[in-house]
């Protein structure tokens, strides 16, 4: 059968296990949702599948029509703005709060069983 040989990395095996860790994918626990550069598009993308989030869009939109303007077109944008702020921030926080987790679990000493 297939079996995988394991290289610490300590001293002499040093550059051993760089050459052969390269080969393998990482084992490091990824939990987050975001990165810094997907953050707004994603977000935004999470929040429109909410219905109420649609509907508050779908009156910014009509607000815009001329014919149907009930209030200053600025006014109704205010609330979905409000609560997108609301939302991006909370889940921001959220997500920072899991990297950091992410970070000290992946940092944890280990123990390595050898016959």
């Amino acid at each position: 059968g297939k079996h995988r040989i394991v290289i610490p990395c300590l001293g002499n095996f040093k550059e051993e296990y760089e050459k052969v860790s390269k080969l393998y994918m990482n084992n490091k626990i990824r939990t987050t949702r975001y990165t810094l550069l997907n953050f707004l598009p994603r977000n935004l993308f999470e929040q429109f599948h909410r219905v109420a989030n649609l509907y508050f869009l779908f009156l910014v939109v009509l607000n815009w029509v001329p014919l149907v303007e009930a209030f200053q077109k600025e006014i109704t944008m205010l609330p979905l703005l409000g609560v997108l702020t609301i939302i991006a921030v909370k889940d921001g926080l959220e997500d920072y709060s899991r990297y950091k987790m992410d970070k000290q679990i992946n940092n944890l000493v280990t123990k390595v069983y050898s016959r």
